[in-house]
């Protein structure tokens, strides 16, 4: 019965503020409503409800997206970068993205839109506003309440700062909406905040969650798909490196200080003793979820009921994994990727035109061809042979109806911040340093753990460019479909040798940051398009 009145009042919540942002103003449309703000915030329960209704509305954003669907956190992170993996023609003009061209209409609809964004912020700003007026009385069954609101409040913060860190590299400037109003009607309309502002406030609330929250979980059943002290110097870690070299994008010089942070975030996750590397005779298990090297996931666990048809691996899979779709999926990996990111090199020989001896020679070359010997390949590819392989990295599917195979679900978490991730940022932050040496060994640990050829190990010799290229290539096997990459490619620069849309002139116009859906004007006379994208929509 608890668990029925818990649910209850989470709905009620999630009720409320899914209505708000639908739009009299730019973010909300109706007050919430007095007498069950007065009947709400009055136990341990009603705080855990907020919370987990906080979660759920970043839940939603990450998976939301069109109606085929197709979730943004991955459009935005890696479709983008069309090197990676090719959206067919569907209708939706999804395709269109892949190319440069986020103004189709579809796509402004529906990825260009940053509502689903405010209603997670507004949850945290609610929470982080009511939570300290809760009298400790009222919190009878928890041990210490003081602390228990502790680290509601981070959590809090953790979100709001993850929420706002997601918008900014989507969008640049936003607005900042950090107060929970009262009355909505007529809270004021606001403009977009510079990214220099956003930054700060997403530091501020990350600095805020890491002082509040312990690295150890209160429950077990919040174990990485809840915010902990390492969850957020991950977030750090990333906000650093991203702040460090993309607050002037006409600067190839990262900010140091702001590098030598995120190294201090990472070593943090790293001393704490939390996390190891999954074995890879287990590497699936990475990416089913809650293994040793999750650092903060998304729960998407059928076991929980939380399995979703709107996974990334619903655009990939065909009907040898998931039996209610056919044998041409929507997405497909390029054979260049595969080609570019798993190799080996070999000696060939053949006859050659000596053009100073005027003369052909017999000799052996350096020749790069394809390798399959990485477990990341084996592993996450499928029909290689064919012209459109297949990603099956996430392929934990469930059946509601398991008689008849109908009705999947595909229950592996979002994976969102995880150990190899941030061991591999320690070679982009090496290489910031000067410190060639080090990345190379970083990068060919990663290969030698996973069983690439030796012969595509990084050698000692490489310059600092070379090495940065080969981080990108070996971030590209590990954290493929991770919703990393094309951030990965804007930090480091190396966008040029990937993405093929992305003109260094665009790149310094800020051309990578995405249109606003130009029906947020509507109710906002003080916001304005992001500039490279004014008289282009």
């Amino acid at each position: 019965m608890k668990r029925i009145i818990l649910n209850y009042k989470l709905a009620i919540l999630l009720i409320v503020v899914f209505s708000l942002g639908s739009c009299k103003k730019f973010l909300v449309e109706e007050p919430i409503n007095s007498t069950f703000s007065e009947a709400y915030w009055k136990s341990a329960g009603d705080l855990r409800s907020a919370l987990a209704g906080n979660y759920a509305l970043v839940r939603n954003v990450m998976n939301s997206g069109n109606w085929n669907p197709s979730p943004r956190y991955f459009m935005y992170g890696d479709a983008v970068a069309k090197n990676y993996f090719t959206i067919q023609y569907s209708g939706d003009g999804l395709e269109g993205i892949q190319d440069g061209d986020f103004t189709f209409q579809y796509n402004l609809q529906y990825f260009a839109d940053w509502t689903n964004f405010y209603k997670a912020v507004t949850m945290s700003n609610i929470i982080i506003n009511r939570v300290p007026k809760v009298s400790d009385e009222l919190l009878t069954d928890v041990t210490s309440p003081s602390k228990f609101k502790n680290e509601i409040l981070g959590e809090a913060y953790f979100l709001r700062a993850f929420t706002y860190f997601m918008m900014l590299r989507v969008w640049g400037d936003v607005p900042l909406v950090t107060e929970e109003y009262e009355d909505p009607i007529s809270a004021p309309e606001l403009a977009r905040s510079s990214k220099k502002d956003v930054m700060v406030q997403i530091e501020k609330d990350a600095i805020a969650a890491r002082d509040l929250l312990p690295w150890q979980y209160s429950a077990l059943g919040n174990a990485k798909v809840t915010a902990n002290k390492g969850a957020v110097n991950a977030l750090l870690a990333h906000f650093y490196l991203w702040k460090a070299t993309m607050s002037d994008v006409n600067s190839n010089q990262p900010d140091a200080d702001a590098v030598e942070k995120a190294d201090k975030a990472i070593d943090e996750i790293i001393s704490s003793g939390m996390y190891s590397l999954t074995d890879t005779a287990n590497y699936y298990k990475t990416f089913e979820g809650l293994s040793s090297e999750g650092i903060f996931e998304i729960s998407m666990s059928e076991n929980n009921r939380e399995g979703t048809n709107h996974h990334i691996a619903n655009l990939f899979l065909r009907t040898a994994q998931l039996s209610t779709v056919g044998t041409n999926s929507r997405c497909y990996v390029p054979q260049d990727y595969l080609s570019n990111h798993f190799y080996k090199i070999e000696e060939i020989w053949d006859w050659y035109w000596n053009a100073s001896l005027n003369q052909w020679e017999w000799k052996s070359m350096p020749s790069r061809s394809f390798d399959d010997s990485d477990i990341r390949c084996r592993r996450n590819f499928t029909d290689l042979d064919s012209d459109k392989p297949t990603c099956v990295k996430y392929q934990k599917v469930f059946y509601r109806n398991a008689t008849q195979k109908l009705d999947p679900y595909v229950s592996n978490n979002l994976i969102v911040y995880r150990l190899s991730d941030m061991r591999l940022l320690k070679a982009e932050i090496a290489l910031y340093k000067n410190q060639v040496s080090t990345a190379i060994n970083i990068i060919n640990d990663f290969r030698e753990r996973n069983g690439a050829d030796e012969s595509s190990f990084v050698n000692d010799s490489s310059t600092k460019e070379e090495v940065m290229y080969e981080y990108i290539v070996e971030r590209g096997k590990e954290l493929y479909l991770e919703g990393q990459i094309f951030y990965d490619l804007l930090r480091t620069r190396q966008y040029s040798n990937f993405v093929p849309w992305l003109s260094e002139s665009r790149f310094r116009q800020e051309g990578f940051y995405w249109p606003i859906n130009p029906a947020l004007f509507k109710n906002n006379n003080k916001l304005i398009q992001t500039s490279f994208w004014r008289g282009k929509v």
